[in-house]
């Protein structure tokens, strides 16, 4: 069962599995992947990580598209994945989650965002966040909150596909934002943050779950945590939704009764099976979903 980073390194964290691999890969295809920000160096570390790729020391923010097959239904998702901002669970809550949604006639876009550095030696990151989880000494942990440039990264992201909406058959009125346990934390900065740029929703899954400022142009917003999840322990509640509700703002809440932090797409047999067919079903009932 996977384990959230900052669970394990430090009470702020909010990370993927602690299981990452002593040896680097290639950095995989990305076939249409914009970059954000193209002078950045590029100093990315790829890896495997419990099984699924992963990728840290992003430097070089990119949006990649996945985008539907036959006619689309108009909306569009930026999908951030989770990582602690010291990496990006990519694959597991990132490709799979866009591939959903791509074949649901949804346009979905994956975004990179940058991260905290972490040694360039994927040997040494692997055996220093060892020593974290014993309790021990490491260079890195995670930050309380978003950090800046990936703030910066996500609103970006917003106007980049708002803006060239007409070039992948998106709606720039129904495209939304969506992120898992650090990628959730990014995703309540961009409602909180996003003014004017506002996304058409919102879809933290497994995020920091105290209060939080609502604007008054907050979008309707989808949460999805499980009973065991850290992050909801250590709000001491669903405070996040508590704020929303005060707030008159709409939103849907889904707390399952298991699954830990980072069941990513859900676990098969487990209470978080299909949850991605619950938000689905959301942005039918919103509206955002027209055909």
């Amino acid at each position: 069962m996977a384990v959230g980073l900052a669970g394990v390194v430090a009470p702020a964290a909010h990370a993927q599995g602690p299981a990452p691999s002593r040896e680097a890969l290639p950095a995989p295809a990305q076939p249409g992947a914009i970059a954000l920000l193209p002078t950045a160096p590029d100093r990315e570390v790829w890896h495997l990580d419990n099984g699924n790729i992963a990728v840290r020391n992003v430097t070089r923010p990119t949006l990649t598209p996945f985008l539907p097959v036959g006619r689309g239904t108009g909306a569009g998702v930026i999908i951030a994945p989770g990582g602690g901002f010291l990496g990006l669970a990519i694959e597991n809550e990132g490709w799979r989650i866009a591939r959903y949604f791509a074949n649901h006639g949804i346009a979905a876009f994956v975004l990179k965002y940058r991260v905290l550095p972490t040694p360039p030696s994927q040997a040494e990151f692997a055996d220093q966040l060892s020593r974290a989880v014993r309790g021990e000494a490491a260079s890195f942990a995670p930050p309380n909150d978003t950090p800046p440039e990936a703030l910066a990264d996500g609103l970006s992201a917003l106007r980049y596909v708002r803006a060239h909406a007409a070039d992948y058959g998106v709606d720039p009125a129904r495209i939304g934002f969506m992120g898992f346990s650090a990628g959730g934390f990014l995703t309540r900065s961009v409602v909180q943050n996003a003014g004017a740029d506002m996304p058409a929703f919102a879809a933290p899954i497994y995020p920091n779950m105290a209060a939080m400022e609502v604007p008054a142009n907050a979008p309707p917003m989808f949460v999805a945590i499980a009973a065991d999840d850290f992050l909801l322990a250590r709000s001491g509640g669903p405070m996040l939704i508590d704020s929303y509700r005060k707030a008159g703002k709409s939103i849907e809440f889904h707390m399952f009764s298991a699954g830990d932090h980072g069941f990513g797409p859900g676990k098969v047999g487990g209470p978080t099976e299909g949850w991605l067919d619950l938000m689905h079903r959301w942005l039918r009932t919103r509206g955002i979903i027209k055909d």
